[in-house]
């Protein structure tokens, strides 16, 4: 009787689950490019910030990337904030301050002063905001490059749109390693979600790698305050405050030309942590839309492990196991070749052998994430 349960628990789920992602394939395909037009006047003035904690290998990529860019160097600034590096990263950075006026360095140490902190990057980014000049805000990654028309289409993106907040496509690198492989597929997914769900007004979703919002409006919202406390959360649970204040003046910027790229995690340590960082923060969002997909993401993953652990059992499951398993990867599918082809990579025929992996880490990282502690930037969270 229990293994029939779970099957019949497992197909509903699997109706739901498979409704939901042809609903973000139908939102992903109404997509049109973005892109700029030839005559576009650039106007906005934007304040990078990136929080940067040992990032010696990455830093010197990132910045430079930023800092020659296709836009006017009088509209933009580029803020760094240190957090507590113990490597050249200053180093590198006081270097590029000689050649480029408009690159600024902060460190955490000096404006904290021994005050110990739960959510570090929150109080390094609301630190540069405040020490900026520019109207907009737009925030990265360390480890991240940028395309050279990235400040250009976002500053079309506002004047075109008029948003108060943007968020923006990222990727990772492709890598040889099984491990970055599997990253790149399940952060596409991710990424491919965000601009579907954005675009359609349905979900507060969005990547600090890659976003920009309305100094004025950061402040409007009292920035951080109620979430400052938890250590993950700078972009969506920012984004999600934003919204309640102005739900029609999210945007999406579905361009080429504005997509962050970043290394994948090394190592699978690294991977857990940082999944399990994003996991952590599932329960605190007041968007409840994202709250209940988690959910049905979850447990039908969580079923998908009940009936093959029962099938074990009772071999009249097996068949039913894989085909449950074959009709997920199928609709799965049918929404994430049209994002590879919008990310302008190949290789999906990897994706379905990564299955069995994904199905698992996904109720690991989701367990973790609620009732575990991780490591991040060699602190402990809780």
């Amino acid at each position: 009787m229990w293994s029939f349960l779970i099957l019949f628990i497992s197909i509903l789920l699997l109706l739901l689950y498979s409704s939901l992602i042809i609903l973000y394939r139908i939102w992903f395909k109404r997509l049109v490019p973005f892109s700029v037009s030839v005559d576009h006047s650039p106007k906005t003035s934007f304040s990078v910030i990136i929080p940067a904690r040992n990032e010696a290998l990455n830093i010197y990529a990132c910045l430079s990337s930023i800092l020659n860019q296709e836009y006017p160097g009088k509209l933009f600034e580029v803020i760094v904030i240190d957090d507590f590096s113990t490597d050249n990263t200053v180093t590198i950075i006081k270097t590029l301050q000689t050649k480029h006026a408009n690159l600024q360095l902060i460190q955490l140490a000096d404006e904290l002063q021994g005050e110990k902190i739960n959510a570090y990057k929150k109080k390094a980014i609301e630190i540069g905001i405040r020490k900026s000049s520019g109207d907009w805000i737009v925030t990265t990654d360390a480890d991240c490059s940028a395309e050279k028309q990235w400040l250009c289409t976002l500053d079309a993106t506002i004047q075109f749109n008029q948003p108060v907040f943007i968020a923006a496509p990222v990727v990772f690198k492709k890598d040889k390693t099984l491990l970055a492989l599997f990253q790149y597929f399940d952060f596409l997914s991710l990424q491919g979600i965000t601009a579907a769900s954005v675009s359609a007004g349905f979900h507060s979703m969005c990547n600090g790698a890659n976003l920009a919002y309305e100094k004025a409006v950061f402040y409007e919202v009292d920035g951080f305050a109620g979430i400052d406390m938890i250590a993950s959360g700078d972009d969506m649970l920012l984004m999600n405050k934003m919204k309640e204040k102005y739900p029609e003046r999210i945007s999406y910027v579905f361009s080429k030309d504005a997509i962050i790229a970043t290394d994948p995690m090394p190592d699978l340590k690294s991977f857990l942590n940082q999944r399990i960082r994003w996991a952590s923060k599932a329960d605190t969002y007041k968007d409840k839309g994202i709250f209940f997909v988690l959910l049905l993401v979850y447990c039908f993953n969580v079923s998908l492990c009940l009936l093959f652990i029962t099938a074990l059992f009772n071999h009249q499951l097996i068949f039913l196991f894989f085909l449950v398993v074959l009709l997920k990867t199928v609709v799965e599918l049918s929404f994430i070749l049209p994002v590879l082809r919008f990310f302008g990579n190949t290789g999906a025929i990897w994706f379905p052998l990564l299955q069995p992996f994904h199905i698992i880490y996904t109720v690991v990282a989701g367990w973790l994430g609620k009732f575990g502690n991780y490591s991040w930037k060699e602190r402990q969270v809780k």
